[in-house]
């Protein structure tokens, strides 16, 4: 440590040459990053020209996929009270359809018993029908009793909405039956 001016510029010698490799190494790598910079500084002119469309378009894309959704269920809710008409247009033909059955039936019932009542022997009638108000009055409590029950309607007879079709002697009532065995 004789020379302090030796070493003092030794130092500065040293210090001047890592000062001019750093530029030698830093001035490529400031290029670099300069071109980076124009990249950046171009890629953000492009997102400033391109986004703002593309995120209006995003926007009317939603929109028109929130209509469509309202739409399409418009369209579900009308469909359904579409398939309610028709479950009860279905029901009221049905029942439409069981009314006509009936009426079908008590048609035919009392055409046939008109046309047994028309066709029977006018000979064979039946007495305890025919006679007057004053005769009604002589009979015996045991006759009133016997013509009641005669005169009551029997279960075969009465009308049930639940039976099925059968054939038409499960129509005739009990009445017909006892005038043909008049006959």
């Amino acid at each position: 440590m004789s020379e302090p001016l030796f070493w003092l510029g030794l130092s500065i010698f040293l210090v001047a040459i890592s000062l001019t490799a750093v530029l030698v190494v830093a001035i490529p790598a400031l290029q670099e990053l300069a071109r980076a910079a124009r990249s950046a500084e171009k890629f953000f002119d492009t997102l400033s020209r391109e986004l703002p469309p593309t995120l209006d378009s995003i926007r009317m894309t939603g929109l028109e996929i929130t209509d469509l959704t309202d739409d399409l269920s418009e369209g579900v809710k009308s469909a359904s009270g579409v398939v309610k008409q028709v479950d009860q247009s279905l029901n009221s033909a049905k029942q439409q359809a069981q009314n006509i059955q009936i009426n079908t039936r008590s048609v035919f019932v009392g055409f046939k018993a008109a046309w047994k009542s028309f066709t029977r022997s006018k000979g064979g009638k039946r007495t305890s029908d025919r006679l007057l108000v004053n005769q009604k009055a002589t009979l015996t409590s045991r006759e009133r009793e016997s013509l009641r029950h005669y005169n009551r309607t029997q279960k075969s007879e009465q009308y049930r909405n639940q039976e099925s079709y059968q054939d038409s002697a499960d129509w005739e009532s009990d009445d017909t039956l006892d005038w043909e065995k008049e006959e």
